[in-house]
C-alpha cells in the first residue's frame, strides 16, 4: 500500500440541470445540488487512492461532513480536491473543497475505511 498524507485527488465538471437539487430531489433550486457535491467529493478521495491500495482492498465511505457555503448556477464549472489528511489504521480522514469561478462553495471532511473487497461483499449478501 503507497498510502501518505498529502495525497490529493481532484474531479470538475460543468453544472448541468442533471447535477441540479430539482433534478436530485433535494430541493427546489436550479442549482448545484448538495448530494451532488457530496458525488463529487466522494469520486476526488477514490482517484486519490487510484493504484495506491494493495490488490484485493478496495474503500468505502463511512462518513461525511460538509459544509455547502454558496450556490452554483448551471453552466458554472465546479472543481473539488480532497486531500488526504490522516491515517488512522484502517481510517482514512480527507479534506474536501470545492469552487467555482467565484471562490470556495463547500468544505468538509470524508472518512472512508480499508477493506477487504471479497469479505466486505460477503456481508453484502
Amino acid at each position: 500500500m503507497r498510502l501518505k498524507a498529502g495525497i490529493t485527488g481532484n474531479v470538475a465538471i460543468e453544472v448541468s440541470d442533471a447535477d441540479t437539487a430539482i433534478a436530485l430531489r433535494s430541493g427546489s433550486v436550479p442549482t448545484l445540488a448538495t448530494p451532488r457535491l457530496i458525488g463529487m467529493f466522494e469520486e476526488a478521495t477514490v482517484i486519490a487512492l487510484t493504484d495506491r491500495l494493495d490488490e484485493g482492498m478496495t474503500s468505502v465511505g463511512v462518513r461525511v461532513q460538509v459544509e455547502h457555503i454558496s450556490p452554483t448556477a448551471v453552466g458554472h464549472r465546479v472543481a473539488a480536491e480532497a486531500t488526504l489528511e490522516k491515517i488512522e489504521g484502517r481510517r482514512l480522514i480527507f479534506s474536501v473543497s470545492a469552487r467555482d469561478e467565484r471562490g470556495l462553495i463547500a468544505a468538509g471532511k470524508v472518512t472512508r475505511i480499508l477493506v477487504e473487497t471479497e469479505r466486505f461483499l460477503e456481508k453484502a449478501r
